[in-house]
């Protein structure tokens, strides 16, 4: 049942060693999900899945055909194979691949969303694909025309209800999640110590698929808007470059000019202050820098005979000042007088 004639892995083995890294990968023990331990998880437990993928369709485990009540307790955790597929391949990196994982992944999603409707585990069928390019533009046109001949309240009561319906099976997608992490995390004890029964763990299989489900519908949704975040990307980059073989021109600044109500209230009122500019910042900039060179240029030299002529007269002044007794006798005396003078001596401030 869960093991093909050629030998190899096992299928348990295989989903064991596919779920055990995608734990990992989730739990987000590393700084980043791009380090190259991380990616190297990822790489193996995609390898590990596929293969099970593919023992899952050679075995012929599952068919749209039969009801749940066929399917053996022990295979029911294979039918989670394509949403850790999906989620996996969410976790790859490579930038210049990246629409094509989120096709896969999509693609992933939708196959066991699939499944678990037909056995009954899903009530909504997968999401429809995004509106391919442009058709968001016929919507918008057709929204404006219909506003213009009065029918925008049917349209715009459609988005309305489509909104709230959105929300309202997010809030439930919410709620259901949560209750079955506390009922697989009350059940995960019995579980992993072989306590359980086939009854309890066929209970904890489809607990485990529901909640699959739950992300499927997550993270489809999240791929769509990151599919259209791209094509808005890419469609800026085409519209922004230039084209073959055409090079940027360089355009001559711009002369400053001024907006006017009327030609004659100019000029009989003027601009509203003293003058229109006549060059730009760059231009001024550009003539002082002239000025300055020419100004350095034709600016004369003092000789050195006047320098040296300065510097003796200030060494004789300062040679003067102190050969001058008097000079020196008052400021000793000065000096003296503050050694047993203190700051603020004889100030009684009116004291007495």
């Amino acid at each position: 049942m869960a093991e093909l004639p050629g030998g190899g892995a096992r299928l348990p083995e295989l989903l064991a060693t596919g779920w055990r890294l995608w734990e990992e990968v989730d739990a987000g023990t590393e700084p980043s999900s791009g380090a190259p331990a991380v990616q190297e998880k990822v790489r193996q437990g995609l390898g590990a899945l596929r293969q099970a993928a593919a023992m899952v369709a050679e075995l012929e485990l599952f068919s749209e055909n039969e009801e749940l009540e066929e399917v053996a307790s022990a295979d029911l955790r294979y039918l989670a194979v394509p949403a850790l597929l999906g989620a996996l391949t969410l976790r790859q990196v490579d930038a210049s691949r990246r629409r094509e994982h989120l096709e896969a992944a999509r693609a992933h999603f939708c196959r066991f969303l699939q499944l678990c409707r037909a056995y009954g585990l899903s009530a909504a069928p997968p999401p429809a694909h995004t509106a391919a390019p442009g058709a968001e533009e016929e919507e918008e046109e057709e929204k404006k025309e219909a506003g213009g001949t009065g029918a925008r309240g049917p349209a715009a009561q459609r988005s309305l209800l489509a909104m709230a319906a959105g929300r309202q099976a997010k809030i439930e997608r919410y709620k259901q999640k949560k209750e079955l992490e506390n009922r697989l995390a009350s059940m995960r004890t019995f579980v992993d110590s072989g306590q359980a029964d086939e009854d309890q763990m066929r209970e904890f299989y489809l607990l485990q698929i529901q909640k699959w489900v739950n992300i499927s519908f997550e993270e489809i949704e999240s791929i769509d808007h990151e599919m259209v975040i791209l094509r808005n990307r890419d469609a800026a980059k085409q519209s922004s470059a230039p084209p073959h073989g055409t090079s940027r021109q360089v355009r001559a600044p711009l002369k400053p000019f001024i907006l006017t109500r009327d030609v004659v209230q100019s000029k009989v009122f003027g601009a509203g202050y003293p003058s229109l500019p006549t060059m730009t910042v760059n231009d001024w900039y550009d003539q002082r820098r002239r000025e300055e060179a020419m100004h350095g240029q034709s600016a004369p030299q003092k000789p050195s005979d006047t320098a040296d002529e300065e510097l003796q007269k200030q060494q004789q002044e300062k040679k003067e000042e102190e050969d001058d007794e008097e000079a020196l006798k008052k400021a000793r005396d000065w000096d003296d007088w503050k050694d047993t003078h203190p700051r603020g001596y004889g100030n009684r401030q009116n004291m007495g």
